[in-house]
């Protein structure tokens, strides 16, 4: 397994449904636009080259962010998404209003980490987070139905042949794969071994930048373009250096 994503929809409703509506319709630009500059308000946000297609879209580079806006679903694809306690995602980022809902999906291929998370009307109903070095982070709300059948160790993981004494894993399942269980169950599809699911869905690509970030990068190319002058010292009669300054 190899997928990471960070993913935040809005929806009014279960969002695969909705987000089945979607395949081959372009996002509608001015909506996606008042979505992004809505959640990164403050922010400087910039509009990318071109649509790119979501199951390429899930995990996207640093500083860049891709949405989509259809007529009852939202989404967002952004890797500071991927929180260890999806319940302290920031208020500003939950939808509110009557039958509107949140969902959250992080995962992270190269740690084992999976958390995800559902509010309904702005309400937390159901928070996980799981890995095997940290074990269960976050356990918040009760137990969805597509994830019973993990916790009830029907899927369990084998130990790992280099493991010599035979240790079980630290959880009665493989995060990554209730992660794509999740993912399916919440946003109808998947990024791994079921990428058609995603097929014909496409997102637009932003720049985007935290408050500041344009000035704290300014400031250090400054300082790192200024001449540094040398100063040098001999040490005195007391024992203490005297700074002599730059020689001629």
């Amino acid at each position: 397994m190899g997928a990471r994503t960070g993913l935040l929809a809005h929806s009014d409703g279960a969002v695969p449904p909705l987000l089945r509506q979607a395949v081959g319709a372009a996002p509608d630009r001015g909506r996606t636009d008042a979505l992004v500059r809505r959640l990164y308000r403050g922010w400087t946000v910039e509009p990318g080259d071109g649509p790119c297609a979501l199951f390429e879209a899930v995990y996207p580079p640093e500083g860049q962010a891709y949405a989509g806006s259809w007529p009852g679903v939202d989404l967002v694809c952004d890797r500071r998404f991927m929180l260890d306690r999806p319940s302290r995602l920031p208020s500003e980022l939950v939808a509110t209003g009557p039958g509107r809902r949140t969902v959250l999906h992080a995962m992270h291929s190269v740690v084992d980490r999976l958390a995800f998370a559902v509010w309904e009307d702005g309400r937390l109903v159901r928070s996980l987070s799981v890995s095997p070095d940290g074990g269960v982070v976050e356990d918040i709300g009760d137990r969805l139905p597509f994830e019973l059948p993990y916790w009830a160790g029907g899927h369990p993981v084998e130990p790992w042949p280099e493991d010599e004494d035979g240790r079980l894993y630290p959880l009665p399942f493989h995060p990554l794969e209730l992660g794509e269980e999740a993912l399916h169950a919440l946003l109808g599809f998947n990024v791994e071994g079921h990428p058609s699911d995603a097929d014909g869905i496409e997102v637009l690509p932003y720049l985007v930048g935290e408050p500041g970030a344009a000035q704290r990068a300014a400031a250090a190319a400054a300082a790192a373009a200024r001449p540094r002058r040398s100063q040098y010292y001999l040490m005195g009669p007391d024992g203490r250096p005297v700074l002599l300054g730059e020689p001629s």
